[in-house]
């Protein structure tokens, strides 16, 4: 009873207390309310980023195979892998209990009667994919739902949008150009948003063409497996090797007349690895992922963005504590003597620094509900913060709050009940204050927390500017690429011609590749070197190519209709030169059989070498690549379309309206150029963006404790101002002397911060293989960002205590 009597009254003293001091708790308040408020989003992103997948009931047993292999020196580490990999891995790996093939057939058109509908995530998987994956299906049954050719499973969403209130099982819809009916078997639940998997439609991939093709060196479906209870990845992974002699070897031996593993000691590599449903969304280092992975790195960045802010929110309550200690020394003596422990007084103060801690995170779950439409805007998600979806949302909150105010209350408290009565009665504990070697030390530490934030985001911009103006090699203005030219079919020239038609359209060319969009490798042999393979990217384009994106020649020519041989022919690029050593490019021919070990080889030689240009993001180095000639009977996946700079608004209008009159009204999908290539940069934008926000809000808190302190400052040499001005001092000359302390301390901070920063930022643009380089003149901007933060912050309270009457100042205390 006398314990419970004791903690109201705890209670009770510590909300006076807080009473008598109302801007010291404003002040704090909304410094740990930012605060909270921030290190809560931030760790919504991050939770939301590191939860990929968690919803599938059996994610500890999913993994998904993995190609990494090395050719010529080129190396490849890719989601891809062949079509028999996951039949032979059933049958003859007994620790595989089931597998399903993923295989998406990008953006097509599906019909339903006279409606047209374009879906960009349509794919083709195994009748096991519901039994492996737990996406729950409203109707039919997950067994038969895709047991057998042109079957499909509509998401809940895209059914209500076919078929509305109707009944979607049994509907007949046409995809894309297939000339069977597929038959609607199953709806299955929206999959989330934290899924590696972006899919509306799911096909039966006994539909596709490929479904029983037994080539092992075609790579490109994605293999999922799911493995027994009790099996480790490590068993699996040891029986890929025995498996690729067994069925790639004799294709090795065919291709290059030696073994499997001559074929690995001669420095190239080919193997199958398994990788964690759980490890997938995290990991960049894997090409022809079916969804972006996401930069780890930035995680990282936030996670220690969150605890700094953190951090900087504490030291002010820290230091603004420790300044209302002159004030609060008499009330402490009082105490003591009568009667109060030190252990009741260090009570009280940890309990008012809980109070405000509470109060701030009830004020900064208000700042996230205000805040998270602007925050998902920025990433384009959809994060909530659900309070009671689990049991430990809320008393995870209740426990941040606590120990925010208790780590932040532990050292006031501590240093306040240390007070004695009879040094408090002399006023040497008031005198002593008013050194501040300890607020010194806090501030010091704040701003070298801002500089780094401040210079981080500077570094951060730089690099993102970098690598969206960076010279490509090639012209992204003003070209607009038309998808799905396939459509068009024996048309392609006849639809040219008829676009070229169009006043404000220069130049149109069709290709199988366009930049950022590329096809897969394709393996060579060069003329004189048939044990070695070489590995390209390959585009098939016409003649209008290489001006249409202005790919400039470094030597030999472009291909040419006057030289009827050019369509047997080849166009490389300079890295192609350098990285497979090829001394004179006009007499090497590369071997275009390899796909047919037993067919006469067929040579193409090399007519021309251009300059390097970035067909993938800058996140990748330019790789080898070989230009083909596409023939008229050969599918178009793309048409580029350049257009003048002074083309009319109508153009695109015009240009949809020569589409309709040679597709049937197909709809229309393109993207200008440009626009598309900063999308391959928008996690970099998004998450620059939030750390421009959360630069800006851990300053914010910064100067609250400064204005804080300046504060406590003033009021500490009111009467030695008064004596100053007295004496003759000017308003500039008092200006001075209270700044010059923060102007030292700012000083100071930057002396800490700047080698940390250096450090990180060094470390940071390392993962990038085109960066900036780190410039002296940043790092100035940040120290002259945080002096103008600070003295701007001081200005105020020191220029009205300048200006105060003399005759006032010498009156205070």
């Amino acid at each position: 009873m006398k314990s419970i009597i004791m903690f109201k009254n705890i209670i009770k003293h510590s909300i006076r207390a807080l009473n008598r001091q109302k801007s010291y708790v404003l002040i704090n308040i909304i410094g740990l309310s930012i605060g909270i408020a921030c290190s809560l989003l931030i760790a919504l992103f991050v939770i939301n980023e590191v939860s990929y997948d968690q919803f599938q009931e059996n994610k500890d047993r999913i993994y998904r195979v993995n190609l990494h292999g090395k050719i010529s020196g080129q190396e490849a580490h890719v989601s891809s892998s062949c079509s028999p990999l996951g039949p032979t891995m059933l049958r003859e790996f007994p620790e595989i209990e089931d597998f399903t093939r993923y295989n998406s057939f990008g953006s097509t058109v599906i019909k339903y009667k006279n409606q047209k509908f374009t879906k960009d995530q349509v794919v083709h998987v195994d009748s096991s994919f519901f039994k492996i994956f737990s996406i729950k299906l409203i109707k039919g049954d997950k067994i038969t739902v895709l047991n057998a050719p042109y079957k499909l499973v509509l998401s809940e969403s895209t059914a209500d949008k076919y078929f509305g209130i109707e009944d979607p099982i049994g509907k007949m819809l046409k995809v894309g150009t297939d000339t069977s009916l597929y038959e609607v078997t199953g709806v299955m639940e929206d999959i989330p948003d934290n899924s590696n998997f972006e899919a509306d439609i799911f096909g039966s991939f006994l539909s596709s063409q490929r479904a029983n093709d037994d080539n092992w060196l075609s790579n490109s479906f994605e293999t999922y497996v799911i493995l027994k209870p009790g099996t480790s990845p490590n068993s699996v992974n040891e029986k890929f090797h025995p498996m690729l002699v067994k069925y790639v070897g004799p294709l090795i031996q065919e291709f290059f007349k030696i073994s499997f593993d001559e074929f690995l000691s001669s420095g190239n590599q080919y193997a199958f690895e398994l990788q964690s449903l759980l490890d997938i969304h995290l990991d960049t280092s894997i090409d022809h992922e079916v969804k972006p992975a996401s930069d780890p790195k930035f995680l990282y960045i936030f996670g220690s963005i969150a605890l700094l802010i953190i951090v900087i929110a504490a030291i002010n309550f820290m230091n603004l504590s420790t300044a209302q200690a002159a004030k609060r020394a008499k009330e402490v003596g009082i105490k003591k003597v009568s009667g109060s422990t030190k252990g009741m007084l260090i009570g009280q103060f940890l309990t008012e620094s809980t109070i405000l801690s509470i109060f701030s995170l009830i004020i900064g779950i208000v700042i996230i509900e205000v805040c998270l439409p602007f925050f998902n805007t920025i990433l384009n998600s959809n994060l909530s913060l659900n309070y009671f979806d689990t049991w430990y949302t809320m008393p995870g909150l209740i426990v941040l709050a606590l120990t925010i105010g208790i780590l932040a209350g532990s050292y006031p408290a501590f240093f306040l009940s240390s007070f004695k009565p009879v040094s408090v009665l002399k006023g040497s504990i008031k005198n002593s204050m008013k050194n501040g070697r300890l607020r010194s030390v806090l501030v010091i530490l704040q701003f070298s927390i801002s500089i780094i934030l401040i210079v981080g985001t500077l570094i951060i911009f730089k690099q993102i500017n970098f690598m969206m103006n960076k010279n490509l090699g090639f012209d992204k203005e003003h070209v607009i690429v038309i998808e799905r030219a396939r459509v068009l079919d024996k048309k392609i020239q006849s639809f040219k011609d008829e676009l070229l038609k169009i006043k404000g359209v220069k130049i149109v060319s069709g290709s199988t590749a366009a930049p950022a969009h590329n096809n897969n490798g394709n393996g060579y042999t060069i003329e004189g070197r048939d044990q070695e393979s070489f590995l390209l990217e390959t585009n098939w384009v016409d003649y209008d190519y290489f001006e249409t994106y202005g790919i400039k020649l470094t030597s030999g020519r472009l291909f040419d209709q006057s030289y009827p041989t050019d369509e047997d022919a080849c166009i490389i690029n300079e890295s192609t030169v350098k990285s497979y050593s090829i001394q004179d490019p006009f007499t090497t021919r590369f071997n275009v059989s390899n796909d047919n070990p037993e067919a006469e080889k067929q040579y193409m030689p090399i007519i021309g070498v251009v300059k390097d240009f970035h067909f993938r993001s800058l996140h990748n180095k330019i790789q080898p690549y070989m230009f083909r000639f596409k023939e008229a009977d050969m599918h178009t996946r793309y048409i580029s379309i350049r257009t003048l700079p002074e083309a009319p608004a109508n153009t695109i209008t015009q240009i949809e309206k020569v589409w309709n009159e040679f597709t049937a009204n197909e709809p229309i999908q393109y993207f200008y150029m440009d626009e598309d290539l900063k999308e391959l940069y928008k996690e970099e934008q998004q998450n620059a963006s939030l750390s421009i926000v959360f630069t800006i809000l851990a300053i914010v808190i910064a100067s609250l404790g400064l204005y804080g302190l300046t504060s406590f400052t003033v009021e500490q040499r009111t009467k030695e101002i008064g004596i100053r001005k007295a004496l003759g001092a000017s308003v500039k000359t008092i200006f001075y002397i209270i700044s010059k302390e923060i102007i030292i301390l700012v000083s100071v901070s930057t002396i800490i911060a700047w080698p940390v920063v250096y450090y990180v930022a060094k470390n940071w643009l390392k993962n990038y293989q085109y960066m900036i380089k780190l410039n002296i003149l940043d790092f100035l901007i940040g120290l002259i960002i945080a002096l103008t933060i600070a003295v701007l912050t001081i200005t105020y309270k020191t220029l009205k205590a300048a200006r105060l009457n003399p005759a006032h100042s010498l009156r205070y205390e």
